[in-house]
C-alpha cells in the first residue's frame, strides 16, 4: 500500500490525474485523465457558441466495474464504462438544452473516435452566458498538446529489446516515466510489462495501445508475459 501511496502523490505532483480505462476489460490499457480531458475540451470547443470548462472524468459505477484482464498500473481505474462531467458556457442564440445536445454527442464521439474511452453517461452543467460578440467555438486551433516531464527517449535501436519494440510501433512518440515511482518506463517484473509512453496527438490513443500490447508480446521472445499500457501524454508525432 506504501507504494501505492507513493506512486499516487508523484502522479497527482506532475498533474496526470486520474489514471482512466481505454476500451474493455481486455484491452489492457490505460490513459491519464489529464490527456483525455484536454482532447475532449478541444471537441467541444471547436462547436460554434460553446465555450467548455472543467472536464472530468470518472467511472459511472465504480461498485460494478470489472476486473481488468491484466495488472493494472498502480492506483488505476478498473475498466468500468466512464462518466464524463464538463462546464461549459454558451451564447444565447441558442437554447441551453440544445447546445447541451451538441456538446453532449460531440463528447461521446470524440471519446470514442479519438481516444477509444467507453462513455456511458455525460453530466454537463452551464455556468455562464457569452456575449453574442464573443467567438468561442468554431475557431479549430492547434491540437491540443499534453506532455509530461521525462526523457526524449532512445530510439529503437538504442533501447533493449522491450522498448525498442515499443518505440516501432506506429503512434509512438515517446517512453515517459510517468509514475516516478517506477524507474523505467517499460518495466518487466514477475512475468508482467508495464509500458509508459507518450502517443501522437492524431492516432487513436486505443489503438497504439493495442498495438503495443501486441508488440510487446511478440519481442518477449515466447515468454509470454501480461502486458499493460498506460498513456501518459498525448504529443505531436516525430514528423510533425
Amino acid at each position: 500500500m506504501a507504494g501505492d501511496q507513493l506512486v499516487t502523490a508523484v502522479r497527482q505532483q506532475l498533474g496526470l490525474g486520474r489514471l482512466l480505462p481505454l476500451g474493455g476489460p481486455a484491452d489492457g490499457a490505460w490513459i491519464a485523465e489529464r490527456p483525455a480531458a484536454g482532447v475532449l475540451r478541444k471537441a467541444g470547443d471547436a462547436l460554434p457558441g460553446l465555450r467548455v470548462g472543467t472536464v472530468r472524468l470518472s467511472l459511472a459505477e465504480p461498485d460494478a466495474a470489472p476486473e481488468p484482464a491484466v495488472p493494472a498500473p498502480p492506483s488505476a481505474l478498473p475498466p468500468g464504462p466512464l462518466r464524463i462531467e464538463a462546464d461549459f458556457a454558451a451564447t444565447a442564440g441558442r437554447p441551453v438544452p440544445a447546445s447541451a445536445g451538441l456538446l453532449r454527442e460531440a463528447l461521446l464521439t470524440c471519446g470514442a473516435e479519438r481516444l477509444g474511452l467507453e462513455v456511458s453517461a455525460v453530466d454537463l452543467r452551464a455556468t455562464d452566458l457569452l456575449d453574442e460578440d464573443e467567438t468561442p467555438g468554431g475557431g479549430g486551433g492547434p491540437e491540443p498538446v499534453d506532455t509530461v516531464p521525462g526523457p526524449a527517449g532512445a530510439t529503437a535501436e538504442g533501447a533493449d529489446p522491450l522498448e525498442a519494440a515499443v518505440l516501432r510501433v506506429p503512434g509512438v512518440v515517446r517512453l515517459v516515466p510517468a509514475l516516478g515511482a517506477l524507474s523505467r518506463p517499460v518495466r518487466y517484473e514477475d512475468g508482467h510489462v508495464l509500458v509508459q509512453l507518450a502517443v501522437a496527438a492524431d492516432r487513436r490513443a486505443l489503438d497504439v495501445a493495442r498495438a503495443v500490447r501486441g508488440a510487446v508480446e511478440e519481442a518477449a521472445d515466447g515468454e509470454r508475459p501480461t502486458v499493460a499500457v498506460l498513456v501518459a501524454a498525448l504529443e505531436p508525432s516525430a514528423a510533425s
